[in-house]
């Protein structure tokens, strides 16, 4: 997962991904153009965005997701690719296109993305608090019951 300035940076310039031309136009330095199955069309139907770093040319991420996928093979289908490392993103269920979306959906959309991107930023800080006070006092246990949220099992104080 990318800095949290990085993370930042994306969410706030994401808002304009919803829109096919917008992600397939930021694969114009994308390494793979014909004869494959990840072209800059087809990432960007998946929802990707080309952000490549100076180590990592062929890095891509879900605008929604956030997730960052590399390595990409020139035979690898950016869709199955999507699924298969973020099956819940919620750009993967629109049933529409963006412009068809009326006002409630895509406000339900911008909630779950806002949602996504707070989980990204504060969970891993949220995690190293729990797990800094499991250890400072011994009867804190803790389930993590999914990637967003944690449930005290115990506390005896």
């Amino acid at each position: 997962m990318a800095a949290r300035d990085t993370l930042t940076a994306r969410f706030f310039s994401f808002d304009k991904m919803y829109s096919h031309d917008f992600r397939e136009h930021s694969f114009v330095d994308w390494p793979f153009r014909e004869d494959c199955s990840c072209t800059p069309g087809k990432m960007a139907e998946a929802g990707f965005v080309h952000c490549p770093s100076d180590n990592e040319p062929d890095v891509a991420c879900c605008f929604f997701c956030l997730i960052e996928l590399e390595g990409w093979e020139p035979d690898d289908d950016p869709r199955f690719e999507h699924v298969k490392r973020s099956p819940d993103c919620g750009f993967l269920s629109m049933t529409k296109e963006f412009t068809e979306l009326t006002v409630a959906e895509f406000y339900c959309l911008e909630k779950e993305r806002l949602k996504v991107f707070l989980v990204s930023i504060f969970l891993p800080t949220v995690c190293e608090l729990v797990i800094g006070l499991k250890y400072l006092h011994p009867a804190f246990f803790f389930f993590f019951s999914s990637r967003e949220k944690f449930i005290i099992i115990k506390w005896q104080p």
